[in-house]
């Protein structure tokens, strides 16, 4: 588990230190980045095997230890809540906040080096577990409330700033970021308290090992949620970018059948004539440009469709909607199915040239009126879905000349 967290810091870290060059003398950044470099050398620490080696590298018993709750707890909570504080509060007054807090880190941290100094010179060799082991010594059990007094009142802060200002954020991602930065400083402080539990544990004759589990479980949750948050509103629109993206692709392959009808029938609706080749066809898969041929797509069967308006017969429309009806269909759906067998209908129309004004001019649904281009591509899509599902009647496209109007 502590590997695992430890390479997470590290993506964390070098996603961060791609924003230097274009953030330089960013507080909130640079905070960041001493926390994800702290976190983790304290997960790499963390490791058994690895804090063991360091511990007889050094020829320190127990310097891994140290490492782990200074850098792990002390200065990455002190980090992280500067760099949150830089998020919500004006400059200078988190300028002021923050050193205050940094001041009371460096004061934790000195006393916590004191105490661990002094229980060193009277400890006989290294400990596995420092804190488990030795929570019955009275100088280690004040080092073990610093350390977890000043791990858990940086996460209480987090998560308090975290519920307050993301429900006032004004950014989308921001607020995500400040939540998932809440649930993650949750998880450590649930670490906290379990460290601090041992004291009482070991007062009570229990044995805090049996539940150790808890501590890369909460640490492994808690980490996860920290970076994600805390990363999010640099990642997350870009996020919503791709996604945009993809929607529009999606709706862009979903309207050309209705698009194609059109075409075939009216093929001055396209703002550049589409070659009759295999590569042309092909082509509309790419996602380039996407946005841009989305709307350009949406532009060209709005005016198909008001070029068909005139052959649309009031008569079978009013058919088209009984059956419907009769299928189960109500609300947008319905209108959409009566719509695209009017679309279908008039397409016949326009290739067997009945004559213009032989029937009244179907008014526009009103789903086509109301809302934005947002809605008018969901309306768009419905046609197109319920033009794909008309039986298979179609007019063939005739895509070698324009069809001639024949005045009434």
């Amino acid at each position: 588990m502590f590997p695992a967290c430890a390479a997470l810091c590290a993506l964390a870290l070098l996603y961060k230190l791609r924003d230097v060059r274009h953030h330089r003398g960013d507080p909130a950044l640079i905070a960041l980045i001493i926390a994800f470099s702290c976190k983790g050398i304290s997960f790499t620490l963390s490791t058994p095997s690895v804090s063991a080696t360091v511990d007889s590298a050094l020829g320190v018993p127990n310097l891994g230890a140290l490492g782990i709750h200074l850098l792990g707890g002390v200065c990455s909570s002190a980090a992280f809540l500067i760099a949150i504080v830089y998020w919500v509060y004006p400059r200078e007054e988190a300028g002021r906040r923050a050193l205050v807090r940094l001041v009371i880190a460096v004061l934790c941290a000195a006393a916590m080096l004191t105490l661990w100094g002094i229980a060193g010179s009277q400890s006989r060799g290294r400990s596995a577990h420092y804190l488990l082991q030795n929570a019955h010594r009275p100088l280690v059990a004040g080092y073990l409330l610093l350390y977890v007094s000043a791990f858990g009142s940086g996460m209480v802060e987090i998560m308090r700033l975290c519920r307050r200002y993301g429900r006032v954020s004004g950014r989308q991602w921001l607020r995500r970021g400040l939540f998932s930065t809440g649930i993650g400083a949750g998880a450590c402080l649930i670490y906290c308290l379990n460290r601090a539990a041992s004291l009482i544990a070991v007062q009570s004759g229990l044995e805090p090992l049996d539940w150790e589990l808890l501590t890369p479980v909460a640490n492994g949750i808690g980490i996860s949620f920290l970076v994600a948050g805390l990363t999010m509103p640099s990642w997350g629109p870009r996020l919503s970018d791709w996604r945009r993206l993809a929607r529009n692709f999606w709706a862009y392959q979903r309207l050309h059948p209705l698009w194609d009808a059109l075409y075939g029938a009216l093929p001055h609706i396209a703002l550049s004539p589409e070659p009759p080749t295999r590569l042309a066809r092909l082509a509309r898969f790419m996602p380039r440009d996407i946005n841009y041929r989305l709307y350009r797509k949406v532009i060209e069967i709005q005016d198909g469709l008001l070029v068909l308006r005139p052959y649309m017969e009031p008569a079978a429309m009013a058919a088209a909607d009984r059956d419907a009806r009769r299928a189960g269909l109500s609300g947008e759906e319905l209108r959409a199915a009566v719509y695209a067998t009017a679309v279908r209908a008039a397409l016949r129309a326009k290739r067997d040239n009945v004559p213009v004004g032989a029937h009244p001019v179907v008014p526009e649904p009103s789903s086509a009126k109301e809302g934005d281009y947002a809605g008018e591509v969901a309306w768009l899509l419905a046609v197109a879905r319920a033009y794909r599902s008309l039986p298979q009647q179609a007019p063939k496209p005739h895509t070698d000349q324009t069809a001639t109007e024949t005045p009434a």
